[in-house]
Order: C-alpha cells, then sequence, then structure tokens
C-alpha cells in the first residue's frame, strides 16, 4: 500500500538563540491494529498553542524567507527565555493541540476499521500538520453532519469550560468567576452557566468587552478597567455567592484583588466578626499567563484560601474515563450551539506563518481566532 506523505509544521528553538519555524515533510507510517490516519482538515490556533509555536520569540524583528511550503520564520530569543525553554533547545518540536478531519486509513482492529470514512475530532497533538496517525479510541466521532470545521475545537475549550463547571460542583462552590471572560473560550463557558443555572461573574479588560457578553446575555460583568471595578465586582459576588475563580491573565494583581472581592462580600453576609476572616474557602485557579509578571497578592483576604495551577488534561485524568466521556458527549450534543466556535480567518499551513498572519493571532486578542485549513491551497 502507498505511504501517505503531507506537510507538517515545527517550532525548533536553537541554541544560537533563536527559533525557527517551517514546514517539513512527514511520512506516515502504516496504522497499528489500533490506530488510524486522519486526513487534517481544520485546527485552531489556541493560546495554549502559542507557547510551543513561538517559544517567547521577538516578533517584532522576525524574518520571513522562503514562499509556500518553503516558507520559514526566525526570531530572537532573549537570554531569560533560553535559560526557561532550556529543556526544548536544538529539539524540532511537533505543534497543535486539537483538529479534525476524515479517517483515511486504519489497522486491523475492528475498532479502528469502524472509523475509516468518519469525521472525527482529536486533541493528541502534532495536530498542525496534513496528517495525523493516532489511536482509535482517541477520535470522537462528530455527530452526522456536523463539518471538520465545526468540530476543530471540540476538545479544549469545550471541555475546559465544562471542567470549570465540574471543578465547581466537585469542590463543593455555588457559582464562578472567570477573566479573560469575552473569550471564545468564555463565551463558551457563559452558555453553558446560562443553560445549567450557574452564577458566573466575568471579568473583562474593556466596555466594548462588556457589550459583547452582554449580546449573548451574560448577566454579571465587571469591567477591570473601571473606576468602579470593585465595587462592581464585590456586588457580584454577594449577589451569586462565587468563592471559585479560574485565571486566564496569571500575572499582576487581579488574582489578588478577586480573593480581596470575594473576603469582602462574604463580609457583608456575616453575622460576626473574626480576626482570620470568613472561615469559608476562597480559591483561584490560574489557567493561563496573558499577563506574564510575577502575581502580586497582599494579604487582605483572611485566611481561608488558596491560589494553584489548573490544566485540562490532568483534571481529565483526575476525574476518571468514565466522567471524561460523560463531559465529551455533551460537547457533541452541543457542538453547534453552547459550544460553537468562530474564527476570523481560515489559513493554510504556509499562511499561518505569514508574518503578518503571526504577529495578529500571537496577539491573543478577543475576536481574533484563526483556524489552520492544512489542504487550502
Amino acid at each position: 500500500m502507498e505511504q501517505i506523505t503531507g506537510v507538517q509544521l515545527r517550532s525548533l528553538l536553537k541554541s544560537s538563540s533563536e527559533i525557527e519555524i517551517s514546514l517539513v515533510q512527514d511520512v506516515l507510517p502504516e496504522p497499528a491494529a489500533d490506530e488510524v490516519i486522519v486526513r487534517v482538515e481544520a485546527t485552531p490556533i489556541n493560546p495554549s498553542d502559542l507557547g510551543l509555536l513561538l517559544g517567547a520569540a521577538d516578533l517584532s524583528t522576525a524574518k520571513e524567507t522562503g514562499s509556500a511550503d518553503k516558507t520559514v520564520v526566525t526570531a530572537p530569543v532573549t537570554p531569560a527565555a533560553m535559560r526557561a525553554l532550556a529543556a526544548r533547545v536544538d529539539q524540532s518540536m511537533v505543534v497543535g493541540n486539537e483538529g479534525a478531519g476524515t479517517v483515511v486509513r486504519a489497522g486491523a482492529s475492528p475498532a479502528a476499521q469502524a472509523l475509516v470514512g468518519k469525521t472525527v475530532a482529536i486533541a493528541g497533538g502534532a495536530m498542525y500538520a496534513q496528517y495525523r496517525c493516532i489511536r482509535a479510541d482517541e477520535c470522537f466521532v462528530l455527530p452526522e453532519g456536523v463539518t471538520a470545521e465545526q468540530g476543530a475545537s471540540a476538545y479544549i475549550n469545550p471541555l475546559t469550560a465544562l471542567g470549570m463547571i465540574e471543578t465547581m460542583r466537585r469542590e463543593g462552590h455555588k457559582a464562578l468567576v472567570h477573566t479573560a471572560a469575552a473569550s471564545n473560550l468564555g463565551q463558551m463557558l457563559n452558555k453553558a452557566c446560562m443553560k445549567d443555572g450557574i452564577g458566573l461573574v466575568n471579568i473583562v479588560r474593556s466596555p466594548q468587552q462588556a457589550e459583547l457578553l452582554k449580546g449573548i446575555g451574560a448577566k454579571y460583568i465587571c469591567d477591570s478597567t473601571s473606576t468602579t471595578f470593585f465595587d462592581d465586582l464585590t456586588k457580584a459576588l454577594i449577589t451569586t455567592g462565587a468563592t471559585l475563580a479560574f485565571d486566564a491573565i496569571g500575572g499582576g494583581k487581579l488574582a489578588g484583588q478577586i480573593l480581596t472581592c470575594m473576603e469582602a462580600a462574604l463580609s457583608k453576609n456575616s453575622t460576626g466578626y473574626s480576626t482570620y476572616g470568613s472561615p469559608l474557602h476562597k480559591q483561584v485557579y490560574v489557567y493561563g499567563a496573558l499577563d506574564l509578571r510575577p502575581m502580586e497578592l497582599r494579604r487582605s483576604f483572611g485566611m481561608a484560601w488558596g491560589v494553584g495551577g489548573w490544566l485540562l488534561f490532568p483534571f481529565l485524568e483526575k476525574i476518571g474515563l468514565q466522567a471524561k466521556q460523560k463531559l465529551r458527549q455533551r460537547v457533541g450534543a452541543e457542538i453547534t450551539t453552547t459550544f460553537a466556535s468562530k474564527y476570523t480567518k481560515v489559513v493554510s499551513l504556509p499562511e499561518a506563518l505569514s508574518l503578518s498572519n503571526m504577529t495578529v493571532y500571537a496577539r491573543n486578542a478577543t475576536g481574533e481566532k484563526f483556524l489552520i485549513a492544512p489542504h487550502k491551497a
């Protein structure tokens, strides 16, 4: 049988303190009994992809050479970033967390053979490629009529939104706070919370983002650039009773401000005074790094609090296969409604390496979500 070959995007951090992003020819192995080969038709550029793709490169002085499949982007990396990324120096890294496409070849097992011709979503990494060999049990068959483009973002953002809600329930909280709330993920989380009757406090960074969320029916919206931000956030926390926050910002003062306002909200409903603050635990989970500054916590929120990291895939492993499948089934049922994604631009693999496109999607700005179509001419 003829071997399948295709183009794959790779990111290489060189010991010469520069990153090189290029396209290489990839020869696919024959699938093992329990594997399939997927023709990747759509794969999104998520914030979680950018760290591996760009590796803290300085795009302001980046250079683009070549054209089409021979396009190469090189950019300098600072000494501090080189130290932080030492483990990946001189390793050519595959990129792309998730995507969707058609199964074109399968191994001998019945489970693999049953997928031939099916449109599937996968989150196995190395998705910025024209073809991907992956285990059959890692494929999620999209519902009838759902296209690869519609299903390309069926994993990271939808399961993150549902994972936040599941974390809230498992840890005994009753409402949520979310920062960078106007993002694609934030909009999904709003729709899921509204459907489930869960209070959600949205923190945005501009009046335009606030208007976007109002347009989809969000109720509690707090603009961190407003002079009334602290009062607005405290009032929303009093109303919802939210004591759990998921923070995409990471650095700066915001996590501490959320905890301070949570404490103020709890104090409003307190019947007595304690020098240690409210005994009800307040938690902020950081899951992003839009602000790379150190986190600043000013201890004005009592003693019952926590700040930690949260990542989707470790969470899914923790809750087990049955719970994970339940979340995935919900995503499939609501992929064109609650968990629908919108893209501002569809690009080919070479176009993804164009500096004019790269400088846009690297900003992580709301409303600038790109989709790669690996077979686009």
